[in-house]
């Protein structure tokens, strides 16, 4: 089995797509102490060493380590448990109260011709590119690509109106397991975020989103008109970081995880 990997949202995370379809009512996060149960891939995960949670999305499962562990073994015993898997031809789910109902299922349908009757062609006119990803309790996740991310509330008001079930329209990655978002620091630095730096770089189409909390660092994600701009390092470096260092002095560095090769950008376009 040729399994590939890509990096996660920050350095304890890595990607693993084996190409097979993994679990298509994902993202699901697995617990260790769940994972007997609900998921022998998890269970198979979680007995290796340093592997210390578990996600499932579509096609591709997400890992996450302990510190004390790096990847350059770890990756080959994961690669080993994923192969082993889908070899002994057992399900990945045993559980099947994840899955969609009928119900659901409806709503998925309707949302996909949405998007690519109404929505999709609306964005791809400002260069970028939304799909769906999954949906779940009334959560609705989107893949958003270039400066579709500005364009979000817009997106979610259109859904909402024609399917009244969607309670909130979000970007997949939100649908993560990100325990130091829950932290007290966490917490502080999203409300910072939200209630005054994005409303400032709101009329350039930006946002900016913290994508985790470990240790002493924030690892910080730039969408819409901030991905790929020339000036994101500055911004980011001059401003958004010393505000957040300013309000959580434990923190010593602030990361930027955001594909900025990935980007389209209004403001600036490289020689």
């Amino acid at each position: 089995m040729f399994i590939q990997t890509k990096p996660g949202e920050n350095a304890t995370e890595l990607e693993f797509f084996p190409a097979e379809k993994v679990y298509e009512n994902g993202p699901l996060a697995i617990a260790r102490e769940e994972a007997d149960k609900k998921s022998p891939l998890a269970a198979r995960l979680y007995g290796i060493e340093g592997v210390s949670a578990v996600t499932l999305t579509a096609d591709s499962i997400i890992v996450a380590k302990a510190d004390t562990r790096d990847w350059a073994s770890l990756r080959t015993e994961i690669f080993g448990a994923i192969v082993a898997h889908f070899q002994s031809g057992d399900d990945t789910m045993t559980d099947a109260g994840d899955a969609p109902g009928e119900f659901d299922a409806e709503i998925i349908d309707q949302i996909k011709d949405l998007l690519s009757t109404r929505i999709v062609p609306a964005v791809t006119q400002s260069g970028g590119d939304v799909a769906f990803h999954s949906y779940k309790n009334g959560k609705l996740y989107l893949k958003f690509q270039g400066p579709a991310f500005s364009m979000l509330t817009g997106i979610q008001n259109m859904l909402r109106h024609y399917i009244p079930e969607i309670t909130a329209v979000l970007d997949y990655r939100e649908a993560l397991p990100k325990p130091g978002l829950k932290t007290p620091e966490g917490v502080a630095i999203r409300k910072l975020l939200e209630e005054k730096i994005n409303p400032s770089i709101a009329a350039h189409g930006g946002r900016i989103t913290l994508v985790d909390l470990q240790k002493d660092r924030a690892y910080v994600r730039l969408d819409g008109g901030c991905q790929g701009c020339g000036m994101a390092d500055v911004t980011l470096k001059q401003g958004v970081a010393v505000e957040i260092q300013n309000l959580v002095p434990s923190i010593t560095e602030v990361l930027d995880v955001t594909d900025h090769a990935d980007g389209t950008n209004p403001y600036y376009q490289p020689a």
